[in-house]
């Protein structure tokens, strides 16, 4: 057995915190395989074992509901509802999870929920959309949408405001989030904020980042290159800017957005690139980046004090976007 090697001896140990590298030097001790090394199924069940480790405490709410969310194909998708208070209109949040289209549930993602219902006053409805392999691309994208445009519809029913919604989503779910600000946009449905953390928006994961941190933090590139093998496979369909939306033609008059990335991240760069992208659109944007920090650092609130300040931030986003509108 080989020794596990000193967090000063890591390539990027000079930029990540010291709990970042305390975080990664315990994983490596634990020695689990990499996900690209499992089926789905066993990625699945790998994920969600330590989704909750380091996450912040579970936030008590005055109501949690779970609900099932009808899609064009006719079927119903799991979907779990968070409310700080009942008995007013909430603005609400469609929230999407992470785990690269082919892992990652409403489960692995409640805590991270229930902590931006609870800070932002804001509802927030999680989505268990379809996973690759089982369905492929477009299906997330068709369930992401199905969902957003549902909740619009059933907002009153639900007690949320129709005037006052947002879509969100981390990592892959930041993708599905950027694309269903696209549509809500193109279908006249008005957004008051597109919430993006660390989105992937580029077709084939060649920025400088992709290099720079294709190792050890967490997301590497073996990784990344399994998760869309699962999802949309290497042809022509990696074009579609359902899947890559900074290869979209026209972002003018999308939904202001926020986007929080983590520094030492693969996907960095190409959430600055889409920042960059809303910007010469005339959009409106506030763009975060978390020092000394990797990918899915937002769920890792009981040890990193960034994690915690991203929701603090996120929450105040959502706010300061679905407040009220001031009355004449």
């Amino acid at each position: 057995m080989s020794a596990t090697p000193h967090p000063a001896a890591h390539p990027h140990a000079r930029q990540l915190t010291p709990a970042m590298a305390g975080i990664l030097e315990r994983m490596a001790r634990l020695g689990r395989p990499p996900m690209h090394h499992l089926s789905p199924a066993q990625a699945r069940e790998s994920y969600a074992a330590g989704a909750n480790v380091l996450e912040v405490p579970r936030a008590e709410l005055a109501r949690v509901e779970d609900l099932s969310i009808p899609t064009r194909d006719g079927a119903q998708l799991p979907a779990r509802l968070y409310a700080s208070q009942q008995g007013v209109a909430l603005p609400a949040l469609l929230y999407l999870h992470g785990g690269g289209f082919t892992i990652g549930s409403i489960a692995t993602h409640d805590l991270l929920c229930r902590e931006l219902a609870r800070l932002s006053g804001c509802m927030v409805l999680s989505l268990d959309y379809r996973l690759a392999p089982e369905h492929r691309f477009p299906t997330a994208v068709h369930d992401a949408w199905d969902a957003l445009r549902w909740l619009a519809q059933q907002a009153s029913a639900l007690g949320a405001d129709a005037q006052r919604l947002a879509v969100g989503g981390d990592s892959a779910g930041g993708t599905l989030a950027a694309v269903s600000a696209i549509q809500a946009r193109d279908a006249g449905l008005a957004l008051a904020l597109q919430l993006l953390i660390y989105p992937g928006t580029t077709a084939h994961q060649d920025t400088p980042s992709h290099q720079a941190f294709a190792q050890g933090l967490i997301l590497e590139q073996a990784g990344i290159a399994w998760f869309f093998d699962q999802y949309i496979g290497s042809g022509s369909a990696r074009e579609d800017w359902r899947f890559a939306p900074l290869l979209a033609d026209d972002v003018e008059g999308l939904a202001p957005a926020w986007l929080g990335l983590a520094e030492l991240d693969p996907l960095v760069d190409e959430g600055i690139a889409y920042a960059d992208k809303l910007r010469a659109a005339g959009v409106p944007v506030d763009l975060e980046i978390y020092r000394g920090v990797t990918h899915e650092f937002i769920k890792m609130g009981r040890a990193l004090p960034q994690a915690r300040q991203f929701h603090q931030d996120a929450a105040a986003a959502l706010r300061a976007a679905l407040q009220p509108p001031v009355q004449p």
